[in-house]
């Protein structure tokens, strides 16, 4: 089930890197052309770069796909480089709990204050928030989700996660 969603939003995440390119080339060509600018372009293109990266989050960290240094790792057994990435999950999960509180409050506040966007179209800001949230949730429910899974795995004797990109639901 989680795969699914994390899926979908990685498919949003496409999305958005596909709106970025469409959006920054009609952007430019009217410019260049026409001589007109498209309205709160700076502003869209932020916004959706914010989708492009905080929502393939979840699916990366499913494919164990973040940066990690295994030179020195790699040397040490089996069962103590299972309990380092045990630990990095660990780590990950909590460097992500105050992210996914303060992007809380500022949705909070956001939606609550009716912030927006000083521009032609006076976009609202919560959309943006909610993706931050979203995403960093979806990443940090993953993390957790492998911890658990990864410390049975390693009372069960087995260590395949170390070298496998496969995940958990």
């Amino acid at each position: 089930m989680f795969r699914k969603f994390e899926r979908f939003l990685l498919n949003l995440a496409v999305a958005a890197v596909v709106a970025l390119g469409l959006m920054i080339t009609i952007s430019v060509v009217s410019r260049s052309l026409f001589n007109v600018a498209l309205p709160d372009t700076i502003i869209i293109v932020r916004e959706l770069m914010v989708a492009a990266i905080v929502f393939p989050l979840a699916a990366a960290t499913l494919a164990r796909s973040h940066v990690a240094v295994e030179f020195l790792a790699a040397k040490l057994p089996v069962k103590a480089q299972a309990w380092l990435v045990v630990s990095g999950s660990i780590v990950g999960v909590f460097a992500l709990m105050p992210l996914i509180y303060a992007g809380g409050r500022e949705f909070a506040h956001t939606v609550t204050s009716g912030g927006f966007f000083y521009g032609d179209l006076n976009l609202p800001k919560w959309p943006g928030r909610l993706v931050f949230l979203v995403g960093m949730t979806a990443c940090w429910l993953r993390l957790l989700v492998m911890v658990v899974h990864d410390i049975r795995s390693i009372r069960a004797g087995q260590f395949d996660f170390i070298t496998s990109a496969e995940g958990t639901d």
